[in-house]
């Protein structure tokens, strides 16, 4: 257990007080909150890299750490009216699409390798920047109601194109 491994521990450990700050309509808090989790998302990573601290543990929580983040608040927020029903659907399916995917290829004793894409990162990136920005809106009261709308049609477009690429990644792989 490393220092980027043991952040990326901390982070998954955020995730329930996150979706109970929500739950409670403590958003200022929650707001927070996710904000210092997305900000060690990013501090694993960097340390990870900068100090050759990659680990094969690493490499499946850091991701796995980012599913249980990403559709827990997504979900949360949907149940709250901060999203819409069909963004979180077509975000929690994508993540499903992808883990089913990993589970049937180790159910078939086949190979697979996962490889975030540029596409995938730019996914997550847009997924946080969406949760930070209802959060910090329904937190702070400012009305960033224009922007967020844009941000869902981003959101929706760079998760069904990165759900596709995973797609086409899996099936190259083992066709």
């Amino acid at each position: 257990m490393n220092i980027p491994n043991s952040i990326t521990l901390i982070r998954m450990i955020m995730v329930p007080a996150i979706v109970w700050l929500i739950l409670a309509n403590q958003m200022y808090a929650a707001f927070i909150v996710f904000v210092i989790a997305g900000i060690s998302d990013a501090l694993d990573g960097l340390i990870a890299k900068q100090f050759d601290l990659v680990t094969p543990l690493g490499t499946y929580l850091d991701p796995l750490a980012d599913k249980l983040l990403l559709v827990s608040i997504y979900i949360t927020l949907g149940i709250q009216n901060g999203l819409p029903s069909w963004l979180v659907i077509l975000v929690v399916s994508r993540d499903v699409l992808i883990v089913g995917g990993i589970i049937l290829t180790s159910l078939m004793d086949l190979s697979v390798t996962i490889v975030p894409s540029k596409l995938s990162k730019l996914n997550t990136f847009c997924q946080i920047a969406l949760a930070s920005l209802v959060l910090g809106d329904m937190g702070f009261e400012i009305g960033f109601t224009e922007g967020i709308e844009l941000f869902v049609f981003i959101v929706a477009a760079t998760t069904v194109l990165s759900g596709i690429a995973y797609i086409l990644q899996w099936a190259r792989q083992n066709a």
